[in-house]
């Protein structure tokens, strides 16, 4: 019997950010991807913290997916050295499509793109459409005002609080790491 290696779509900025940190979480998850032969799924971007995460998971010998729409291809300059290389016509195919093909999802450090991609996610497995783990990785505590957010919309009436429970914070790539070999084993 064959074991397919899962894959971990990461959300993350296409910008560096201000914190050096955030550089160096993204490119520690690059490592835990490859280490654990998890392929990397993300928006094949070459830039910011996409591009630092695809960087260091292809340096350790991991394999990267990623997911492009056109219009975004030449802005943040597509990586194209990737194992597998998608162009789609636009965002809402991009997020599909890199969900589809992940087991897991791991949000780093971003900025309206990546709340986008999260709520998304997040929305859905409220509805019941999937079950696959989601992990914010709070850098520094980066994604402290969101988790105070959703106790807030909790707080007020409009989720249950087993929506908390949708998404499990992680202060470190390597507790990330952790979560994943839990959830994915």
């Amino acid at each position: 019997m064959t074991v397919i290696p899962s894959s971990v779509c990461v959300f993350c900025g296409s910008r560096k950010g201000t914190n050096p940190a955030y550089l160096q979480a993204a490119r520690e998850m690059g490592k835990v991807l490859a280490a654990n032969h998890w392929r990397l799924v993300y928006g094949a971007g070459d830039v910011g913290l996409m591009g630092e995460v695809a960087n260091a998971t292809q340096k350790a010998g991991g394999e990267t997916f990623g997911v492009i729409p056109q219009h975004l291809l030449d802005w943040e300059v597509g990586k194209r050295d990737l194992t597998q290389f998608i162009v789609t016509e636009n965002m809402h195919e991009r997020k599909k499509v890199m969900y589809m093909n992940s087991d897991a999802i791991v949000v780093l450090p971003g900025g309206a793109g990546s709340l986008d991609e999260y709520f998304e996610v997040v929305t859905w497995r409220q509805l019941g459409l999937h079950n696959k783990p989601i992990l914010l990785l709070n850098t520094e505590g980066y994604w402290d005002k969101l988790t105070q957010l959703v106790d807030h919309v909790i707080d007020e009436g409009f989720a249950e609080a087993s929506f908390r429970d949708f998404t499990r914070v992680c202060q470190t790539p390597t507790d990330a790491e952790a979560a994943l070999r839990a959830a994915l084993s």
